[in-house]
């Protein structure tokens, strides 16, 4: 049987933080799909992505380990990944309240949810401010 798992990402400017992750996720099913988030899901904890949707959207699904991308209408990913997969991928980077959500919807669901860790080193919010900085 298949596994089809389910990632999320805001991607305004993709980074090597981004394909570790989904790389790593990738590993862990047969199928990855990753929810690419609207600006408005974006804006719900983070300022407004730079780069447009459409082209977010398309980056990400450029990348060689995913292998379908879809619009993600809120922040948490609850609204997309029960009904398209059997693991939801989180991250430590998120909030203990927000994984334990995750875990109690998918868990009630006879799913799974999948804790991946964050990879730091690069982050689009410390791109932006180097590039306001005009830093390398």
């Amino acid at each position: 049987m298949k596994t089809i798992g389910y990632a999320y990402v805001c991607a305004d400017l993709i980074h090597v933080g981004h394909l570790n992750h989904l790389e790593a996720c990738k590993k862990l099913c047969d199928t990855l799909i990753v929810g690419v988030l609207t600006d408005e899901a974006v804006e719900e904890k983070k300022p407004k992505p730079i780069v447009p949707f459409s082209e977010r959207l398309r980056m990400v699904q450029a990348l060689e380990c995913v292998d379908i991308a879809v619009s993600q209408e809120t922040y948490s990913p609850l609204t997309n990944a029960p009904l398209t997969a059997d693991v939801l991928f989180e991250s430590t980077s998120h909030t203990p309240e927000a994984v334990s959500e995750a875990k109690r919807v998918m868990g009630g669901l006879g799913k799974r949810v999948i804790v991946m860790p964050y990879y730091g080193g690069q982050s689009t919010t410390a791109l932006k401010e180097r590039i306001r900085n005009d830093k390398p």
